[in-house]
């Protein structure tokens, strides 16, 4: 298991948490997504090292920005 941390910009309810949710879960191999509005955290597992820019890019596709933590 791979655990990667990113701190995303933008996001202001459950909306957006579920929104980042839904992109970064299309990712091959993710396993979890903890995501949180109120610290700006989203945190990935996957049972593989998943790609920064795949991740970057699920959340620049929800609508909003981060960057590794």
């Amino acid at each position: 298991m791979s655990t990667t941390e990113y701190t995303v910009t933008g996001m202001t309810c459950g909306h957006c948490e579920m929104s980042v949710r839904e992109e970064v879960g299309q990712i091959a191999g993710v396993e979890d997504i903890q995501v949180s509005a109120q610290s700006g955290t989203l945190i990935v597992t996957a049972t593989d090292a998943v790609s920064d820019a795949d991740v970057l890019g699920a959340v620049d596709e929800a609508g909003y920005s981060a960057v590794r933590a």
